[in-house]
């Protein structure tokens, strides 16, 4: 349940940072955040990360959609048990999740957080969750899932244990 309040915080976190970045900025309009650092820039992307299928919005969509049913099986199955695979889970669904309602509701992404001191693509709330879901997802798969959760692990066999 841990999980669930923390994602739907995260979702709801990332569309009021898209809700002022409307508000409160013109298209292509910019506020300091952190100067010399990251500013707010409202950007509208038709895209994916660094606009790429850009325009290819169903497309974008199911595929969003697709990877977020196959984390919500994988959890709901009880594939992913370990904390760290659970968090990466909540992070991975809660921002593609932010990003579809975007997508399905106004037919682009609303980014808004650009780093002043290097080029790098403007980003949002939920492209900050799926980044790190997707990192920690990895380490738990290459460093806990067989210990804690593969079919041979000593946890991974814990309902079976409560059956006998």
């Amino acid at each position: 349940m841990l999980y669930v309040i923390l994602g739907a915080l995260l979702l709801a976190a990332d569309q009021y940072v898209k809700f002022w970045t409307v508000s409160h900025l013109a298209e292509g309009g910019s506020a300091p955040l952190i100067p010399g650092f990251v500013e707010l820039l409202r950007v509208h992307n038709y895209g994916a990360a660094w606009s790429s299928f850009s325009g290819m919005r169903w497309l974008l969509l199911g595929v969003t959609s697709a990877i977020v049913l196959a984390v919500v099986w994988a959890v709901a199955k009880r594939h992913v048990r370990h904390p760290l695979g659970l968090t990466a889970a909540m992070l991975i669904i809660s921002g593609g999740l932010g990003n579809i309602l975007d997508r399905a509701r106004l037919g682009y992404v609303v980014d808004m957080f650009n780093f002043q001191f290097m080029s790098y693509p403007v980003f949002n709330v939920a492209d900050i969750c799926i980044v790190s879901g997707a990192v920690l997802g990895a380490v738990y798969y290459l460093w806990f899932y067989e210990k804690y959760d593969g079919k041979g692990a000593r946890n991974g066999n814990a309902d079976a244990d409560r059956r006998s």
